[in-house]
């Protein structure tokens, strides 16, 4: 088998005297080897906007910059980052293809590992206990249940681990799925009515594998044949002494419509919080991407970055890819306040401008799928009330309004209700992680309308 980071390293030496500085540091820094096959080497690269200048610009200087070191190359393939992530998963649909229940092989993102994945203050306890089932699997931890809000780094320790098992254990039988493939496979193994199919569901997800990492578990509420499926196969594994990891975006406790036994067999291993970073930890994330992508670009961008963008992990990284791009239009060798200003203008300062109450009032009626009148109106059962006053702790935090005018928008109530909202669901937030998930999502929601 090609050793395609060595070759990728040696393309890059003869690129380096055959292409300007700037265009090295611009786009050849961006790729990156992900696989070979029929002669045809497959490069990663950050964006779309880069693979396509990436074809125009190097097409031929790279294509034959691979040849010279390797003659069995005959072309490549640069995939953006949806493109990329495709494109492995077409690998493990391939891989299942002649017999989809057996023998399981998960191609993992090469480039969620351990070693890339920045550890602060909100993540180094599930940091230490993904770490720990990777270097120590069927030991203490099992199950691991790892969970918390979107784009925090759930998917990425996931990943880590296989990756980790995959370099440390190769011999083990690795299944990665999530809850909407498991129930899709339980589905169209209920529809056939041959035992065959049966079994070799069974043999899939019990049978032939040594761990089983399923991801968006909670997604299995209110389906309650795939609850008692899940059950059985946790017992199974869990019986033979195999390792299972679970990811969720909020607590077992929290997931709505979820079997207490489900529940307790969560609970008999880890369960870990992933809590979004603070500002340290952002900080190290923007520092140790622009490292990864060759990107030039001042501190003082990257410190405003890390301060604007309080939500998660993919905004806070889009925002840096966005900057960078900007400026590498401009053929600028490095980002600037300039072009921070410039290429997220619509995302920041537009977004500033339009936030308004109305705005932070639509986004919790349509996370919470509830009226507005019910929202601003006088109903009092928990199912309203309690949007109601993350809704009033948001456009307190939000936007520099009066008490007295936030109560008048809500059905013309006292300042004082006002208060007592705000500094409930900020009492909350501190010890309820699913309140916390959910002003998070709210607010990222409202400032990206």
């Amino acid at each position: 088998m090609l050793n395609i980071e060595d070759i990728w390293l040696k393309t890059c030496n003869i690129l380096q005297r055959e292409v300007t500085a700037v265009s090295y540091d611009l786009w050849i820094r961006s790729l990156a080897p992900i696989d070979y096959s029929n002669g045809i080497m497959y490069l990663s690269t950050s964006s779309e906007s880069a693979k396509a200048r990436v074809l125009k610009l190097h097409y031929g200087q790279i294509k034959e910059a691979l040849s010279e070191v390797e003659p069995q190359i005959t072309d490549f393939k640069v995939l953006d980052p949806l493109e990329r992530d495709n494109y492995f998963k077409r690998l493990e649909e391939q891989s299942q293809e002649k017999s989809p229940y057996t023998n399981p092989i998960c191609s993992f993102n090469q480039k969620y590992t351990f070693d890339n994945f920045v550890v602060g203050n909100s993540n180094k306890y599930v940091y230490a206990a993904a770490r720990g089932v990777a270097e120590h699997p069927f030991d203490k931890i099992n199950p691991l249940f790892i969970y918390g809000g979107v784009g925090l780094g759930k998917t990425h320790l996931l990943h880590a681990i296989g990756n980790y098992l995959k370099v440390n254990n190769p011999e083990l039988k690795v299944l990665y799925v999530t809850c909407e493939k498991f129930t899709h496979d339980y589905i169209e193994s209920l529809k056939s009515s041959k035992a065959q199919a049966n079994a070799e569901y069974r043999d899939k997800y019990r049978n032939n594998i040594d761990v089983l990492m399923i991801d968006d578990i909670q997604f299995i509420s209110n389906k309650a044949g795939t609850q008692e499926e899940f059950f059985h196969t946790f017992n199974d594994l869990y019986q033979k002494g195999k390792q299972i990891i679970i990811a969720s975006d909020r607590n077992p406790k929290e997931i709505a419509n979820l079997e207490e036994r489900l529940r307790s067999r969560f609970s008999m291993g880890i369960i870990q919080d992933i809590q979004v970073p603070d500002y340290e930890t952002r900080l190290a994330i923007l520092q140790k991407k622009a490292q990864q992508e060759h990107y030039s670009v001042e501190e003082d961008v990257i410190s405003l970055i890390a301060e604007k963008c309080d939500t998660n992990i993919r905004e806070l990284e889009g925002m840096l890819g966005k900057v960078c791009f900007y400026a590498s239009l401009l053929g600028k060798p490095t980002a600037n306040l300039d072009d921070f200003n410039e290429a997220l203008k619509d995302v920041i300062n537009t977004s500033k401008q339009n936030l308004t109450a109305d705005r932070i009032i639509d986004c919790v009626c349509k996370y919470f799928s509830i009226n507005k009148e019910d929202l601003i109106g006088k109903k009092k059962n928990k199912e309203i009330v309690e949007p109601r006053q993350i809704c009033m702790y948001l456009i307190c935090e939000m936007l520099d309004l009066p008490l007295v005018s936030i109560g008048e928008l809500f059905g013309g109530r006292d300042h004082t209700t006002v208060i007592h909202a705000r500094e409930k669901v900020s009492d909350l937030i501190k010890e309820n992680n699913r309140i916390k998930v959910e002003v998070n999502d709210i607010k990222s929601m409202a400032n990206r309308m």
